[in-house]
């Protein structure tokens, strides 16, 4: 400066406002419901009625494994049942002849009590023989395999002529409900604490279904249409990682999320009456921030804060150093030293009151 004159720079009073800064947290995407299809029994596969992708009902049939050998057992029983219903009939023949024997006492009562438990064990053997039946009939069914639920059909690691059984290390194959879609992410005990603390509810339950709703961004950036609800959090802070597991739960109707896909869970943290400070006001040194604030002598004080960036690209959210009614220098503090003398001219306020989501 020449000759004692004071330069003009350009300052800004802080006013409290309210702000909505936006976390985006990495999330894996899972089915509400993912059943595994496996065999009941053993046999080759004849045939495949869908293929992998599909879309299937509860009820559709998946899968017929070849079914010769049940259908040999069916037979081999219901002829065992043939052969044990004329074993009850000649033992009943053979009961209704001894009983008035006994009674004009031409028999003993022990070979009545024989022919009776000649009766028992021929029942025994009928009942064993449906039995047989009824299981036989049973396996035939498990040769026809449906799905359990409506969703996506998975991948198939057998194929037509493969032999498998109940025992296989893979399943045949998986069914997806994608109805609904859940998003899974961790979030650090900081971020969850900051998330939570103005929430009302006495548990962490109650405070998370006062959540306001949250976005998921797609890998190509672009918000999924449809809301999301967090519904649970875990218990346990992983020891390792200091993260909190958490599951956010979002309508799939159209079927656009598939189980496997990933993305961005972008939550909200609603902020009443906090200060909001231009980046350009502010500089950095060793991880510290510094602003200069003017005082009743138009000088500048260097002063720390401390601040939440948040997704805000151009202004700070101030938590510590500064207070509602200061003015900080706005404009060319890299030509500013503590203490000095400034000619300070009022800016409006420039920072907004409110704060847009980006799907960056």
């Amino acid at each position: 400066m020449m000759g004692g004159q004071v330069a003009e720079y350009l300052i800004q009073e802080l006013k409290p406002q309210n702000i909505t800064l936006y976390q985006a947290f990495p999330a894996t995407l899972e089915g509400e419901q993912t059943v595994e299809i496996r065999p009941r029994v053993a046999g080759y596969i004849e045939k495949i009625f869908v293929d992998e992708g599909d879309y299937v009902k509860k009820g559709q049939l998946l899968f017929q494994i070849n079914a010769n050998d049940i259908r040999a057992q069916v037979r081999s029983a219901e002829a065992q049942i043939k052969v044990a219903e004329s074993q009850v009939a000649t033992a009943k023949i053979e009961l209704e002849k001894t009983e008035p024997l006994v009674e004009k006492n031409i028999v003993s009562e022990f070979q009545l009590e024989s022919v009776k438990t000649n009766l028992q064990a021929a029942e025994a053997q009928l009942a064993q023989a449906q039995a047989n039946l009824a299981n036989a009939k049973a396996n035939l069914e498990y040769t026809m395999i449906s799905s359990p639920t409506d969703g996506y059909i998975g991948t198939f690691p057998y194929r037509v002529g493969s032999l498998v059984s109940s025992s296989v290390a893979q399943p045949l194959t998986t069914v997806s409900n994608t109805s609904t879609m859940r998003a899974y992410f961790s979030i650090n005990e900081k971020a969850f604490l900051q998330l939570t603390k103005n929430l009302e509810g006495a548990t962490t339950g109650e405070k998370l279904a006062n959540l306001p709703e949250v976005d998921l961004i797609l890998p190509d950036q672009s918000v999924y249409a449809q809301k999301g609800k967090i519904e649970i959090a875990s218990g346990v802070i992983d020891p390792q990682t200091g993260a909190i597991n958490m599951r956010a739960s979002f309508p799939n109707a159209e079927g656009n999320l598939r189980s496997g896909g990933s993305g961005n869970i972008r939550l909200p943290n609603y902020m009443e009456d906090v200060l909001l400070v231009p980046q350009p006001a502010s500089y950095e040194i060793q991880g510290k921030h510094f602003v200069y604030v003017t005082n009743s002598e138009n000088k500048v004080v260097n002063t720390e804060i401390q601040i939440v960036a948040g997704d805000l690209k151009d202004v700070f959210v101030v938590t510590s150093g500064l207070k509602a009614g200061d003015k900080i220098v706005v404009e060319g503090i890299t030509t500013l030293r503590d203490g000095m003398q400034i000619k300070p001219k009022l800016a409006g306020q420039a920072v907004a009151n409110s704060n847009q989501p980006s799907n960056n």
